[in-house]
């Protein structure tokens, strides 16, 4: 099978563990409803994200976070839909969690879990970094993760290229920041420049994130879900990206919703870098044959 339907979800994720999960499992219903096979959820979805939903781990509440896992993986099996979800991974009792990316099962398994493998400055203050990628097949087709600042890191992509990832679970949390944060970080970048960078937020999320996205599938030919949260101010809104780089869904900012796309891996896409992505990964950093003569040499 080639041809997978995908719901890329989006709502106000908080540090409301119980919130958190209706959302979730509302929405989960929503993508079964409209046919998906698998529903995605922003980082942090499940848990709130530190540092940004809520200040620090300590006194948090793991026995509840684990009842509203357990809740999502039991609803996972009765729809019938795989979930992949952001939450925190308690793993020992002397190291920061991780931060996740759980894949549940259609039967209501965990069958991979993701763990953000770059964390920016402040992140290390409440989080450890991954050590491993995770892949998954979903009818056939090829799955990967990574998430939110990873983006910033194209080696990961290219890695998964090596795995033959054809689709990309990318999931963020670009959100719930006040409006004077976001006119702040306008404010310095210099509000001059906003005309010649459109975003739905002119802020370093809302320009680098989207456009780092279609890169990336441009380039590694993978199909890529783009969730984030819709806590206002949302720097961008979720969105989807075919294997050519083409957006060809996008939510509402600040606006819970679920976007449904459809991924056909046999569709005759444009793919110019085709001939010679495995090669370059491979580190033959030209295409073609090189000039047999001496005065092509520096």
């Amino acid at each position: 099978m080639t041809v997978l339907k995908v719901a890329t979800c989006q709502f106000p994720v908080s540090a409301d563990i119980e919130q958190n999960a209706s959302w979730i499992t509302r929405q989960m219903h929503e993508a079964a409803r409209l046919g998906a096979r698998v529903a995605h959820f922003p980082e942090g979805a499940l848990s709130g994200y530190a540092g940004t939903d809520f200040e620090t781990f300590t006194g948090y509440d793991w026995d509840v976070l684990g009842r509203a896992s357990e809740r999502v993986r039991e609803r996972a099996g009765e729809l019938g839909i795989w979930v992949v979800a952001g939450s925190a991974h308690r793993f020992s009792d002397i190291s920061r969690p991780h931060n996740s990316l759980y894949v549940i099962s259609d039967g209501g398994e965990v069958t991979s879990r993701y763990d953000k493998r770059f964390l920016g400055g402040p992140d290390l203050d409440h989080y450890s970094p991954g050590n491993h990628f995770s892949t998954w097949d979903i009818d056939g087709i090829r799955c990967g993760a990574l998430i939110c600042y990873d983006y910033r890191f194209p080696e990961l992509y290219r890695h998964y290229v090596t795995l033959d990832v054809q689709l990309m679970f990318h999931s963020f949390h670009a959100g719930n920041a006040s409006p004077e944060r976001v006119e702040g970080v306008s404010a310095a970048m210099g509000i001059e420049y906003a005309a010649l960078n459109p975003a739905a937020t002119f802020t370093y999320p809302g320009i680098t994130m989207p456009a780092v996205m279609t890169a990336s599938a441009a380039c590694n030919n993978m199909w890529i879900s783009c969730p984030n949260t819709s806590a206002p101010e949302s720097m961008w809104p979720a969105f989807f990206v075919r294997s050519d780089g083409v957006t060809t869904g996008r939510l509402e900012r600040n606006v819970p919703g679920v976007l449904i796309s459809i991924v056909d891996t046999e569709q005759d896409l444009y793919d110019s870098t085709g001939p010679w992505r495995r090669q370059a990964i491979a580190g033959i950093l030209h295409s073609g044959e090189l000039a047999a003569d001496d005065r092509s040499a520096p």
